[in-house]
């Protein structure tokens, strides 16, 4: 059996922008989680995807800042650059829960 799944819980780095295409609606962004150890902190950011209904959702009611649960998929896509081979993994949103949200949008956040 292959199980393919995804569960982060953090904040959302940059607002999401709906961009129309053809046959749906998509919105690109990042969440931002922390994981601590000892006295060390470390922020991993992760590059979400989201389709449809949800990602007009995702835009109408998140903001930078916006603590937000994400369930989905990795999907792992190539591209060249430069003439080298690189590759890009994203959690493709198929579940999400709104957190609090950010009265006020701080740069200095992540």
């Amino acid at each position: 059996m292959d199980y393919n799944k995804a569960i982060i819980v953090g904040r959302i780095t940059t607002k999401p922008e709906l961009v129309e295409l053809k046959d749906s609606k998509v919105t690109n962004f990042s969440v931002a989680t922390n994981h601590k150890y000892k006295e060390t902190e470390k922020v991993e950011f992760h590059n979400i995807t989201a389709f449809g209904k949800l990602a007009e959702i995702i835009t109408t009611y998140m903001d930078k800042g916006s603590e937000i649960l994400i369930e989905g998929r990795l999907q792992t896509n190539s591209f060249e650059k430069d003439g080298t081979k690189q590759y890009r993994t994203n959690i493709i949103a198929e579940n999400i829960q709104m957190g609090k949200r950010s009265e006020k949008p701080s740069d200095d956040l992540f």
